[in-house]
């Protein structure tokens, strides 16, 4: 599992090792990374064009610290500072011993930006709030050809949201320091921040609130059957979905529990005939069932069918049109249930949830924030959908997936992931590991499908990229569930991690 901790957390945890040599730790781990950037990039760093971006303090020392190491490689080094008052002494003092130049003019810094092999955005840290200065700003939507390193976190992204306010730095790889921060796994600011790298300076924080799954996260979670496995001791889901307008939806949501890993079906929808035409495993008669899915495609009977489903004694899943419903409705149709809760809202929804109190474009800047708030008056777990899903309990605690492509934005993908976390949540799964499984797997799927099946990858987190990659049909995200399962369970250490990209 990664752990993302907040400023406050870091903060804390630095101040604990105080007299310890993080920032040396920081800046080795920083100079490390570029080197070998230049050196894939151009075959060394000698000759080099390196453009270090400094802000006030720590940041822009690590920033100053890490140029001065490059400068010392035969690097051709300049800085442009951003806050000449409130330079790092050290950094700077560092930087110039070793030949490096340094300027305040930003016509000067923009030129070098324009040209530089690699650029160290050092300008803001992870204190910073509220986007970027307007000295800073126009770095943003400057034009370059080199690589931009982000040093801990992409200037003008929050560090503890991922919110992005103003404008904001796009790093083509952030290397963070201690431990991961929020901002960096929650989009948009995980958009900003690119691949990330870690590096280990000795910190101890306490246990994350914030944090995302890894293969061997989901393999330890994954239920397995065993030679006395029935179809009931694996689960039963019922299925309350589809309609005469939206037949597909049924179909896709009994694919998705089917393949992922449900002992049994039970269908109770409209489009009967076409859903045992098409898996002829589904039991169409009413009986005993582990968990309920509402919603997807339900139409004119979403009514009677979140009242059947909200009434019974197991886990609901609500989705689509149920959660529609559900907002109607309001939070307190939950009230008094006993068994738990997951809704799987995408952005516009989540906005109906509350009340129209916010836009589904508010929702999507603010994932965070509104998955916790959803959470928090619902009772229940939230799944909340996107380029980057993150999974919150109503006391907090979040997972944030890793997985996935822009290709599973195709109609029919929430569907299938519905049918999947139902299965799971037949099989056993409290909500809080069955949607950020579910969510993960679909993910993989995806990825497995858009690849045709060829599994990418290469050891950092984020470093995936969609070259090499087709359009994909939910059908066939359904279809890639079983080898993303395979490729979670199958093995344990680096095909693993190579797989779906994910590094420590």
């Amino acid at each position: 599992m990664r752990h993302a901790h907040t400023v406050e957390e870091v903060r804390a945890a630095e101040a604990a090792l105080a007299g310890q040599p993080l920032m040396d730790r920081a800046v080795a781990g920083l100079a490390a990374t570029c080197a070998r950037l230049l050196r894939e990039r151009r075959g060394r760093v000698y000759g080099s064009r390196v453009l270090v971006l400094a802000g006030s303090g720590d940041n822009g020392g690590d920033a100053l610290f890490a140029g001065a190491a490059l400068a010392r490689r035969g690097a051709a080094v300049s800085a442009v500072l951003l806050s000449p008052e409130r330079a790092h002494p050290g950094g700077l003092a560092a930087l110039r011993a070793t030949g490096g130049q340094v300027t305040v003019d930003q016509n000067v810094g923009l030129a070098d930006f324009s040209r530089a092999d690699l650029i160290l955005d050092g300008i803001v840290g992870i204190g910073g709030r509220g986007g970027l200065r307007p000295a800073a700003a126009p770095y943003a939507s400057a034009a370059r050809r080199g690589l931009l390193v982000a040093v801990d976190l992409p200037s003008g992204v929050d560090a503890d949201t991922g919110e992005v306010p103003g404008a904001a730095l796009r790093a083509d790889l952030t290397v963070t320091f201690g431990t991961y921060k929020p901002g960096l796994l929650i989009d948009p600011g995980a958009g900003h921040a690119g691949p990330v790298q870690l590096v280990p300076i000795g910190l101890r924080p306490p246990t994350a609130a914030v944090q995302a799954p890894q293969h061997a996260d989901l393999a330890a979670l994954l239920p397995r059957p065993d030679r006395e496995s029935d179809k009931y001791r694996r689960g039963v889901v019922g299925v309350l979905a589809g309609s005469e307008r939206y037949p597909g939806a049924a179909l896709l949501a009994v694919a998705g529990a089917l393949h992922g890993g449900a002992g049994a079906v039970r269908y109770l929808g409209r489009p009967a005939e076409e859903v045992v035409r098409r898996h002829p495993e589904v039991l169409l008669t009413s009986g005993r069932v582990q968990s309920w899915v509402v919603g997807p495609g339900s139409g004119e009977d979403t009514p009677d069918a979140l009242e059947i489903a909200l009434a019974a004694e197991v886990p609901v899943l609500v989705d689509a049109d149920g959660l529609t419903e559900l907002a109607r409705r309001g939070p307190g149709a939950l009230a008094g249930r006993t068994a738990p809760t997951l809704l799987t809202p995408h952005a516009g929804e989540a906005a109906r949830l509350l009340g129209g109190e916010v836009t589904a474009d508010q929702v999507a800047a603010a994932r965070l924030r509104y998955a916790r708030e959803l959470a928090a008056r619902y009772g229940a777990v939230v799944l909340l959908k996107g380029s980057s899903t993150v999974v919150a309990r109503p006391d907090g605690a979040v997972r944030v997936n890793p997985t996935g492509t822009g290709w599973l934005a195709t109609a029919g993908s929430g569907d299938v992931l519905a049918g999947l976390a139902g299965a799971l949540l037949a099989a056993g799964l409290p909500p809080f590991d069955a949607a950020p499984a579910a969510a993960y797997l679909h993910g993989l799927a995806g990825r497995l499908a858009a690849a045709g099946n060829r599994a990418p990858g290469s050891g950092v987190i984020g470093t995936v990229s969609d070259r090499g990659e087709a359009p994909i049909t939910a059908q066939e995200v359904a279809a890639a569930l079983p080898a993303a399962w395979r490729d979670v369970t199958a093995s344990q250490g680096g095909h693993q991690q190579a797989s779906t990209g994910l590094g420590d």
